[in-house]
């Protein structure tokens, strides 16, 4: 099926959907609404589309408040110590990212005079924001005509145009298509009004076409396979890989470790253990959790050891207080069915 879109001005598809947009806006912390005299602080922006990279939106939301109440402003964050600011986010995942925050606000601070490049390039440049990022900071907080892509507005595009190359082939289509679209005086309400569509109406499963804003050329709209768009590449098979954490306890405290810097979950508090391999420990577990990592499944497994080998750098936390240890959610789970089990 052949559909163009619309060359009138009041039906264009930028028109219909910042007409929906200015109706249907998400309420979210860190956005205002459609025709609000506030400029968008771009600290706000920034630190939104960090935590949202592969995150949900209401993982996130008690998390952006809790930011923007303890350090209101990019100097803040920069002057934050390290260890509140991955306690602070624990819990949210993907951890490099709390690394980027700190570094990308120094930066901004140290570099920038605590302003934030307003350009693609500028923002590109600081530590932890690839394109993406640069792009929605551009369009939504200083208003640059960024076309911007998360899997949303992917979702939404490959749809609308019906664009069947399977991905990641077909960023380069979807990004083609959607460049003559981004309108120059609202480009950061039009990324935003994609990513609502994509959220709430253009939906991986049932999307509801009856009431979409942009449904009337949408060239895949009616086909039994709409769900299908884009097309993804068959998933890989994940390895599993083992390990073991200490629970070492003494007088109603526990002994944790902060691990390296570099790595997996790196500078959050943990509890001690070995490395993780691909055999399981020949040690005697208690209990066992299973996480799911980006490229890999883990199965660590808690073993009770004496407190003599409390050695090292660390700390000794009192069990009562461990909910503000700001421990990643792969200890968390541990805690929590060791707390169980003694319950």
């Amino acid at each position: 099926m052949s559909v163009q879109l619309s060359d009138s001005p009041e039906d264009s598809f930028s028109a219909r959907l910042l007409g929906w947009y200015d109706r249907s806006a998400r309420v979210l912390p860190w956005r205002y609404p459609p025709g609000s005299d506030a400029v968008p602080d771009p600290y706000r922006v920034w630190m939104a589309e960090i935590m949202l990279q592969q995150t949900t939106v209401a993982a996130v939301a008690g998390y952006f408040r809790r930011f923007i109440e303890r350090w209101p402003t990019v100097a803040d964050l920069a002057a934050a110590d390290d260890a509140d600011v991955m306690a602070a986010w624990a819990g949210l995942g993907y951890y490099a990212r709390a690394r980027n925050l700190l570094a990308c606000a120094r930066a901004v601070v140290a570099d920038h005079g605590g302003r934030f490049p307003d350009t693609e390039d500028g923002l590109r440049a600081l530590p932890g924001v690839g394109d993406y990022t640069a792009a929605a900071v551009a369009a939504i907080a200083f208003g640059r005509p960024s076309v911007v892509i998360d899997a949303n507005i992917e979702r939404v595009i490959a749809r609308h145009r019906l664009i069947t190359t399977p991905l990641p082939a077909a960023k380069r289509q979807i990004r083609a298509d959607l460049a003559p679209l981004v309108p120059s005086d609202r480009p950061g309400d039009f990324a935003q009004a994609l990513m609502d569509l994509g959220a709430t109406i253009c939906t991986p499963r049932g999307p509801a076409c009856g009431i979409c804003p942009v449904m009337a050329d949408c060239r895949a709209r009616g086909r039994s396979d709409v769900e299908g768009l884009p097309v993804k590449p068959p998933k890989k098979a994940k390895p599993r890989r083992h390990g073991v954490a200490y629970w070492i306890e003494d007088a109603g405290r526990i002994w944790l470790v902060r691990r390296p810097d570099k790595g997996m979950l790196g500078g959050m508090r943990a509890l001690p253990g070995g490395e993780w391999g691909d055999a399981p420990s020949s040690e005697s577990a208690i209990v066992h959790v299973d996480h799911g990592f980006t490229h890999f499944d883990l199965r660590l497994g808690l073993v009770l050891r004496e407190i003599e080998l409390a050695a090292g750098e660390g700390e000794w936390w009192p069990l009562s207080a461990l909910d503000a240890a700001g421990l990643p959610t792969l200890y968390r789970k541990l805690t929590d069915k060791m707390r169980e089990r003694d319950a």
